[in-house]
């Protein structure tokens, strides 16, 4: 399909949306998203917390939808009192929440607003919760971390983000047929408050060109999947990323969803037999073809934040020396390439891809 095909399709898709009343309309200061966001997301600290639940039922939860199961939350404020929280919550994802690839999946926490009010959560609704996969491998709560690093990273490069809290996790199985066990975790913002926070809406739609995005924004996000050797996403098909912006545009995508990159190389990740790669650690670019002066703003930018980046991983306290070196090495070889005209010529331009 030509690029003014696209274009066509993009716009009559996003009217439509738009018209149906699936674009989520923004929220001013006044709303009921002031001040909670912020509060939760806004700290790096880590916040422990205890969920209490019916764990033996909730783990045995597999399918597209399950439902929601009663819980508590229970954390400590900065004076020593005990908060908790009625919930509700459930397990969610796809690949991660298929039992042969998580023993423990991944979740989501539904609150109700009265329940909290003057919490570190007010103003939450939906939160994705990013757990540990498997008990019994200390490896799974490296990848945790290194997928909130990652998250964290792309924080530095752009606004235009998703935010995440990392979080010590006390799993209480209600049903007293688990173990307790605490393992680090992370919370992802929900993808309309963060199209708020950056002043535009949540665009519903299935497919776009990528010529009809933000070419600043779109350029950092393929350079950012080459940076930590992702390639389990489709800027096409809107695969691991959300569009916010207006339907009149701009348009801007936003990634997500990272534990297939090679930074981490999990156990289970595998690069689609499509691609010319072998594993996940072998980087990829998957950007489209654009003029060099576009990929150079982009370059510039990593260029600019490489001290932070690096800074950041070194300071995770839980990150183990092995993963920390690791994670680093990969980075270097990276900006080993980008700052080499002809290896960018040669992994990079000649990779791109024809939109």
């Amino acid at each position: 399909m030509r690029r003014t095909a696209y274009a066509v399709l993009v716009t009559a898709v996003l009217q439509v949306t738009e018209l149906a009343g699936q674009v989520s309309a923004p929220l001013t200061e006044d709303g009921p998203v002031s001040g909670g966001v912020e509060d939760l997301f806004a700290a790096p600290d880590l916040l422990s917390i205890t969920i209490a639940g019916p764990f033996k039922t909730i783990v045995k939860d597999r399918e597209d939808e399950a439902p929601y199961r009663p819980a508590t939350l229970t954390y400590q404020t900065s004076d020593g009192s005990a908060i908790t929280i009625d919930f509700h919550i459930k397990t969610r994802g796809n690949f991660r929440l298929q039992r042969k690839t998580c023993g423990f999946p991944p979740l989501r926490l539904n609150f109700e607003e009265a329940s909290i009010d003057g919490t570190v959560f007010a103003g939450q609704e939906k939160l994705k919760l990013v757990t540990h996969c498997q008990d019994g491998r200390s490896e799974y709560e490296q990848y945790v971390l290194q997928e909130y690093l990652i998250y964290r990273a792309f924080n530095l490069l752009a606004d235009l983000s998703f935010r995440v809290r990392l979080l010590h996790v006390t799993y209480v199985d209600t049903e007293e047929d688990r173990d307790t066990l605490t393992r680090y975790a992370f919370l992802i913002e929900e993808e309309e408050r963060m199209a708020i926070r950056n002043g535009w809406t949540l665009l519903d739609v299935p497919m776009v060109s990528p010529y009809e995005l933000d070419q600043t924004q779109l350029s950092l996000v393929e350079v950012f999947q080459y940076f930590v050797g992702n390639t389990d996403f489709s800027m096409f098909r809107m695969h691991n990323a959300k569009l916010i912006g207006d339907a009149a545009g701009p348009v801007f995508p936003i990634p997500y969803d990272f534990d297939f990159s090679g930074v981490i190389s999990a156990r289970y990740a595998k690069p689609d037999a499509s691609l010319p790669i072998r594993n996940v650690r072998q980087r990829l670019y998957r950007g489209i073809c654009r003029p060099q002066e576009e990929l150079d703003v982009a370059i510039q930018a990593f260029n600019a934040n490489r001290d932070a980046i690096y800074e950041m991983y070194r300071g995770q306290p839980a990150l183990e020396e092995k993963s920390l070196e690791r994670s680093l090495e990969y980075y270097d070889k990276f900006y080993e390439t980008i700052n080499d005209a002809g290896k960018v010529r040669r992994d990079m331009v000649r990779n791109c891809r024809e939109a």
